[in-house]
C-alpha cells in the first residue's frame, strides 16, 4: 500500500553550479504533475514529467527545481538603432527645453533595449548536474509515500479486524434469526389454519419471509468482500480497488441491518459502519 502524500528535499553543488530538489504530495483523484523550474529550464519539464510518472501512479504532485549558476559567461549584444533613437529624442527634447545638454553614454546604455544581455548556458551540462538529484528525490519521495502507506495500512487493517469480528457475532445469531422467521412462518400457519389452509399461500409467505429476513447470502457475500479486501491491501497501488471494495461492503451491511429482527445485530451493524467510515477516510490517502 503506498500512500499518495509525502515530502522529499535533495541538493547538490558543485563548483559553479548548485541544484535542489523539493517534492511534495498530496491526496487527488488521478495523477496530477505540476512542475516549478527557472524560465530557462523550461524544456526540463517534459524530462521530469515522465520521471515523476515512473514513480507515482496516483495523486498530486508538486516538484520545484532550482538551479543556482556562479560565472556563467555572458553575451552581450547592442542595439544601436535603439540607442540611435533614444539619442535625438533626448537631444531633441534638450532643444525645445533650452538645456545645454545631450545625452551621454551612460544613460544610453542604461535605457531599455539598448543592451541585450544573454548567459552562455550548456543545456546538457545543466541536465546532467540535475537529473541525478532529481532521481535522488523522486527515490526518497517514493520511500517515504511507502512508509506512510505502511502505517496506513497497519491502521486500516485495525478497522478491518473489527468488522470481521463483528461478522463472526452476526454468524453465531444466524440461527436464532432463522428460528425467528420460522416463529412468524408457524404463527402465520396458524392463522390460516383457523380459517382454511391454502398451502400456495402458506409458501408464498414462507418466501415473502425467508427473502425479508434471511441474511446467509448477504453474510457469505461480505465475508467474500472481506477476505479479498484483506488480499488487495497487502499490494502497493490499489486505492481504487479498495475503493470499490467499501462500496460492496458497504451495502452488504446495509442490507444486514434492515433485515435484522435481532436488536443485538442491529447494534453490531452500527458498529461496522463506524470501522467501514474509518477505513474510507484512511483509504482517501492510498494511491
Amino acid at each position: 500500500m503506498i500512500s499518495m502524500t509525502g515530502y522529499a528535499y535533495q541538493e547538490w553543488a558543485e563548483g559553479d553550479i548548485s541544484v535542489s530538489v523539493e517534492i511534495k504530495g498530496y491526496n487527488s483523484r488521478f495523477l496530477e504533475i505540476y512542475i516549478s523550474t527557472p524560465p530557462w529550464l523550461s524544456y526540463f519539464e517534459p524530462k521530469i514529467r515522465q520521471l515523476a510518472g515512473d514513480v507515482c501512479g496516483r495523486g498530486k504532485v508538486d516538484i520545484a527545481l532550482r538551479v543556482r549558476e556562479i560565472n556563467t559567461p555572458l553575451i552581450v549584444s547592442v542595439n544601436t538603432n535603439a540607442a540611435g533613437a533614444y539619442m535625438k529624442a533626448v537631444n531633441n527634447l534638450a532643444r525645445e527645453l533650452g538645456i545645454d545638454d545631450t545625452a551621454s553614454l551612460s544613460m544610453l546604455i542604461g535605457m531599455d533595449g539598448v543592451l541585450n544581455i544573454e548567459k552562455n548556458r550548456d543545456d546538457s551540462r545543466y541536465w546532467d548536474a540535475a537529473e541525478p538529484v532529481l532521481q535522488e528525490a523522486l527515490k526518497a519521495f517514493a520511500q517515504e509515500r511507502a512508509r506512510e502507506g505502511s502505517h496506513t495500512r497497519e491502521s486500516i487493517l485495525v478497522f478491518l479486524g473489527e468488522i470481521e469480528s463483528a461478522m463472526n457475532i452476526i454468524c453465531r445469531h444466524i440461527p436464532e434469526l432463522e428460528n425467528t422467521i420460522k416463529e412468524n412462518i408457524q404463527e402465520r400457519f396458524r392463522e390460516l389454519a383457523a380459517t382454511e389452509i391454502d398451502e400456495n399461500r402458506i409458501l408464498a409467505e414462507t418466501a415473502i419471509l425467508l427473502m425479508k429476513h434471511t441474511i446467509s447470502e448477504e453474510v457469505s457475500r461480505l465475508l467474500s468482500h472481506l477476505g479479498e479486501f484483506r488480499e488487495a491491501a497487502m499490494q502497493d497501488r490499489t486505492g481504487k480497488k479498495l475503493d470499490f471494495l467499501c462500496q460492496e461492503i458497504n451495502r452488504e451491511i446495509n442490507t444486514i441491518g434492515s433485515k435484522s429482527t435481532v436488536l443485538e445485530v442491529s447494534r453490531i451493524v452500527v458498529g461496522m459502519k463506524e470501522s467501514l467510515e474509518n477505513i474510507r477516510e484512511q483509504l482517501r490517502n492510498v494511491e
